[in-house]
């Protein structure tokens, strides 16, 4: 029996990819051989378990494929034409609407992506979604079958490794920090976290800088109205745009970071913020879509995109030690909910009966 994850695109850094990537770990624990196989590889993975599809061997009616949907493809339509198990991951799938003014390739690509979720419905045995958020869009959709709820697998181990001096060095230098990692995009809001740190760097800290990690590819005019916003605030010589960065730079940032600010409008589950908790940086967030139960009771949660609010907040876990300390205590207890040996028992008790040819998945 095979066993095969299949998703379009095989990126380097994305968290879908390092999702497969932590299943296919996961599975191969369990004594369990797997591969994972998409249109795209990024050329920058050497996993020896990662295939083009066009590699993919013909599908048998005991095998089992695990696809993960996250935006839109024409494999969204062909799923069902496999002969095979099928269960799918859901990561959920960006509104089309927030990439209208800037990008109308990506708008239709997320418009197809909401058609071909809606198109699968009834094509799988059983579906793990990364949220409850993204449970409920799924039955909201008129999903029948079993639709359980698995946090994303994050191999925390990973985030032990060295980080990159020269950055340390750079961003050491007494300054305070404000952090926010994630795709240059729309649903990112980008901007309201630029708007919430130049009102804290006006009121409260003007030495205060804003670093904004994350790759702008295909949303490159939303980047550069970006810079033109903070030009505008006059606050452009204190945001950094990094871009696309190496993963020992990323843990560089997050261990100079005093502070990370998140005002996504929309998130399946928000990998981030659990990053910043693990390097015990006080996260502040927009209380929106998945966010909520991500955070739990680590961060403290806007209501809404007013600045005022969020530079108060930024001030808060800043300059009170205590309260650091507080917010330190609830992420360490967060991080055991979201730890890799409690997720992957969680996703062990899910897939483990189909891989081993049970007719559906145990509760």
């Amino acid at each position: 029996m095979k066993i095969i994850q299949l998703m379009p695109t095989m990126s380097y850094g994305d968290a879908v990819s390092n999702d497969a990537l932590a299943i296919c770990r996961l599975l191969a624990e369990s004594g369990i051989s797997s591969s994972i196989y998409a249109e795209n590889v990024d050329p920058r993975l050497k996993e020896k378990s990662v295939f083009l599809l066009k590699d993919l061997p013909e599908l048998k009616k005991e095998d089992l494929m695990i696809y993960h949907l996250s935006t839109g493809t024409d494999l969204n339509f062909r799923v069902g034409e496999f002969r095979c198990r099928k269960v799918m991951v859901y990561h959920n799938v960006t509104p089309p609407a927030y990439f209208a003014l800037y990008n109308r390739g990506l708008e239709e690509l997320c418009t197809q992506g909401l058609r071909g979720m809606v198109h699968l419905r009834k094509t799988f045995q059983t579906v793990i979604a990364d949220s409850e958020f993204n449970r409920q869009n799924l039955l909201d959709a008129g999903y029948e079958c079993p639709v359980q709820v698995a946090p994303i697998l994050i191999p925390f181990d990973d985030y032990a490794q060295e980080p990159d001096g020269e950055t340390i060095r750079k961003y050491s230098d007494g300054r305070t920090n404000i952090l926010f990692v994630g795709r240059i995009a729309p649903n990112k809001k980008q901007e309201d976290v630029i708007r919430a740190f130049d009102c804290y760097r006006r009121n409260y800290n003007p030495e205060a800088r804003l670093i904004l990690i994350g790759s702008s590819f295909g949303t490159e005019n939303y980047l550069e109205k970006l810079k033109r916003y903070a030009k505008m605030l006059g606050a452009e010589e204190n945001v950094v745009f990094p871009g696309h960065i190496s993963f020992r730079q990323i843990l560089a940032f997050y261990r100079t970071a005093n502070a990370f600010l998140c005002m996504s409008e929309h998130e399946g589950f928000c990998v981030p913020v659990v990053e910043a908790m693990y390097f015990r940086v006080p996260v502040i967030a927009r209380s929106m879509c998945a966010v909520p139960e991500t955070v739990g009771e680590a961060g403290i949660l806007l209501e809404d995109a007013r600045p005022e609010p969020a530079a108060a907040a930024l001030n808060r876990v800043i300059t009170d030690g205590a309260l650091r300390e507080r917010m330190a205590a609830a992420a360490e207890k967060r991080l055991q909910e979201l730890s890799y040996e409690t997720v992957s028992g969680r996703i062990r008790e899910l897939l483990l009966p189909l891989v081993r040819g049970a007719e559906g998945v145990k509760a």
